[in-house]
């Protein structure tokens, strides 16, 4: 720590110079961790709520009751959209992301498990789910069982029903998952689920905020919320396509008295009860109040008429891909996650050129090929994108060079 400290203009001096080597997370050129809306208006509204509630803590719901009918709030109105009838009790809570929210669902399942007198379960997973299920297995004593994909990139039915056990706490579905933006026949393995009397969660952290939309746009969305027999669980992130800034998930039960299984309470000290309803004890009070401001703001209507406009930008990148030789959509993605693959052409050197570019794709390692999350945002640049795309993907003309590690973004 300096003594004396530094004046303010010189700090802010030297935090625009360091961020000035980063990616500018408002220039779209991004394809995953941030969101672009492509709103001005939205992002105004946010910093402004963002500005009132910087300082506050959402910890003691007694001491701060408003903030915790927000959050109530929140909660309610997800549920209801992803298809929970309103109920009396709490249902969920708010989380700071998609991993804290798995791993409170996993720690219910854990729990409902033992009183079953299961004493070390088991999670099911197919090898597309997120990395949060196997911190789970690490973090709270569970083992986590790896089932094949189809030939369509989606979780295999049939695998799960066959290693589903005595020990199986729970089964998991993504709607849609990561890697490929495929979704998972989350009814067919929520009913393997329930045939079995286990749990099943879906992970909706990037669809949920997607696929209600589409659904009410006329596309064709497989069932896959509190509307299937069998779901036990949801989580779901407002921090991606609800466009919330970072630190706003949701996990959601469709049980009332599940709700209490992610909760902590402790009263063996000399400052009386402490309780919470997620992992963090002292929680940020912005993203409560930003996630309630942005859901009431946009509405039904607004995040419709987002996604909209949305699967535009898609359907211009599908179709520009589908007119390269040579790459090709892995598995059929329903929404604005698109992985692309190819057998003649190092898509990795192709990365390497968009990103001399200025854009910064992801990459795969199975199959090994780039990954592209699609944002409103990308709206204002997705002619740009195209054409360096199709320049990129002239350069890189050969074989796929060794396997190089990708990393998650």
């Amino acid at each position: 720590m300096r003594e004396p400290g530094i004046d303010r203009d010189t700090l802010l001096e030297q935090l625009s110079a360091r961020q000035a080597l980063e990616p500018d997370v408002h220039a779209a050129k991004l394809f995953g961790l941030v969101y672009p809306s492509g709103r001005p208006d939205l992002e105004e509204l946010i910093a402004a709520v963002n500005a009132r509630y910087l300082f506050g803590n959402a910890l003691n719901p007694f001491r701060f009751p408003e903030l915790a009918g927000l959050e109530r709030e929140v909660v309610d109105s997800v549920a209801s959209l992803l298809g929970r009838p309103a109920g009396e009790r709490p249902v969920g809570a708010m989380t700071s992301g998609g991993t804290e929210s798995i791993l409170l669902a996993m720690l219910a399942h854990r729990e409902r498990a033992r009183r079953r007198g299961i004493e070390r379960p088991e999670i099911i997973v197919p090898q597309s789910a997120h990395p949060a299920y196997a911190k789970a297995a690490h973090y709270f004593d569970l083992d986590l069982v790896h089932v094949p994909l189809d030939e369509h990139w989606r979780a295999d039915t049939g695998a799960i029903r066959k290693a589903i056990t005595g020990r199986t706490a729970v089964v998991v579905a993504s709607a849609f998952c990561y890697p490929y933006g495929v979704m998972d026949p989350v009814a067919e393995i929520a009913g393997a689920a329930a045939d079995a009397g286990v749990g099943c969660h879906v992970d909706a952290c990037i669809g949920a905020f997607v696929l209600p939309f589409l659904e009410r746009l006329g596309h064709d969305v497989p069932p896959f919320d509190f509307r299937v027999p069998g779901v036990t669980t949801i989580s779901a992130d407002v921090h991606k396509y609800g466009y919330v800034p970072k630190g706003a998930s949701l996990v959601l039960h469709r049980d009332d008295d599940w709700f209490e299984l992610q909760g902590f309470l402790y009263d063996q000290w000399g400052a009386g009860i402490y309780g919470s309803a997620a992992i963090a004890g002292a929680r940020p009070a912005s993203p409560v109040a930003c996630s309630w401001a942005v859901i009431n703001h946009l509405g039904i209507e607004g995040y419709t008429e987002i996604v909209s406009g949305l699967m535009e930008v898609v359907s211009k990148v599908r179709s520009a891909v589908a007119e390269i030789d040579g790459i090709e959509l892995v598995g059929d993605p329903i929404g604005p996650v698109l992985a692309l693959q190819s057998e003649t052409l190092d898509l990795y050197a192709v990365a390497e050129t968009m990103e001399d570019r200025g854009w910064y794709l992801n990459k795969l390692t199975s199959p090994r090929g780039l990954h592209l999350m699609l944002s409103p945002g990308h709206a204002a640049v997705v002619d740009q994108l195209i054409s360096d795309l199709v320049e990129a993907v002239k350069t890189a003309d050969g074989a796929p060079t060794p396997q190089e590690t990708a990393r998650y973004s």
